[in-house]
């Protein structure tokens, strides 16, 4: 249950002024939590773990997607 304990911490923290290592490393963990509480879903098909790993990655998508963000064209 140490697995759920971390995401539930890990939603509390705060999105706001990242630098783009910032946000690499907030995917990178959001990644670890949902493949761990994936493999405790698989033992205990929980609802609760659904919900939990379903907020996960939303806030992963919501990183991901500022950091591809538009990529600028030079003008040639």
């Amino acid at each position: 249950m140490d697995v759920i304990n971390e995401a539930l911490e890990f939603e509390q923290t705060k999105l706001k002024s990242l630098t783009t290592s910032d946000r690499i490393e907030i995917s990178r963990k959001a990644k670890t939590l949902i493949l761990g509480l994936n493999e405790i879903y698989k033992r205990q098909k929980d609802a609760q773990i659904m919900d939990i790993m379903k907020r996960l990655t939303a806030i992963k998508r919501k990183v991901e997607k500022r950091l591809n963000g538009k990529h600028l064209i030079a003008n040639l």
